[in-house]
């Protein structure tokens, strides 16, 4: 198993150690949304790299959403989710072993408005920057 590596960003940092020391209990709800933690691997160390974000189901899958609140660039995690796909989903107590790929554009058209339901602000996130937000798939293993 690989050596996890926290969030130089120390507010993530201590976002990640309280969810995942009380299963959830403290840290699943941010802003009146649902939180889960993705964990990827670091492309460059190796290490595990693990990131909460908003908790988007839509039947068995996780969709994530890489817009770093409409930011010019992607988020570090999409870049090492592309690297390598296996990942892990914490949702509350739950772990789910998941592989990640980036939907299509007509994926991505069918399923925006799920993810939207759970954060509307992500359409004011594409609205605010000129690159395609990448819309993530996170299956079952």
């Amino acid at each position: 198993m690989s050596e996890y590596e926290p969030s130089p960003w120390e507010p993530i940092a201590d976002h990640v150690e309280r969810y995942l020391a009380t299963d959830g209990a403290d840290g699943a709800e941010w802003e009146g949304a649902e939180v889960i933690i993705l964990t990827t691997t670091g492309r460059r160390t190796g290490k595990l790299r693990r990131t909460p974000l908003i908790r988007v189901r839509d039947g068995d899958d996780y969709l994530v959403v890489a817009s770093m609140g409409g930011a010019p660039q992607h988020p570090q995690w999409y870049f090492n989710l592309l690297d390598e796909p296996e990942v892990t989903v914490q949702d509350r107590a739950t772990v789910h072993e998941l592989r990640a790929r980036v939907a299509d554009a007509g994926e991505k058209a069918r399923r925006w408005p799920v993810a939207v339901a759970a954060w509307p602000d992500y359409d004011a996130y594409q609205a605010s920057t000129e690159r395609d937000i990448p819309l993530v798939i996170c299956e079952p293993r």
